[in-house]
């Protein structure tokens, strides 16, 4: 699921960028924040690879550490700015949170104080 969200809004965003109306339910504070240059295209691209990898079950440690941080901007940006999506914010942190959990013991190096050479 989590995969298809990410699919989705990045797709969302390069048809906003490309100048048509956007297919799903889309911010508009957050539009106005990214704009409609290379911020734009560099997150909803970052969200249509890491949603890509997701589905096909891929590297799945690597795009949830990617979208961790853009998680974490989501999810503050909609509790302190617009919370028009807060709902949607809060759905995908706990999919991150249960996906990270399943594979948690992927992530066991990234916490080492000293790594193995």
């Amino acid at each position: 699921m989590l995969g298809l969200i990410f699919l989705g809004a990045g797709l969302n965003g390069y048809v906003v960028l490309f100048g048509f109306e956007p297919f799903a339910p889309t911010s508009p504070a957050a539009m106005e924040f990214l704009g409609d240059g290379y911020l734009l295209a560099m997150e909803k691209g970052v969200e249509i690879i890491a949603g890509i990898l997701l589905i096909i079950r891929r590297y799945v440690p690597l795009a949830l550490v990617v979208l961790a941080g853009l998680i974490v901007n989501i999810l503050a940006f909609h509790i302190f700015v617009d919370s028009e999506l807060l709902l949607l914010a809060i759905v995908i942190t706990i999919f991150e949170a249960i996906l990270a959990w399943h594979y948690r013991e992927n992530f066991k190096g990234l916490l080492e104080r000293k790594p193995k050479q």
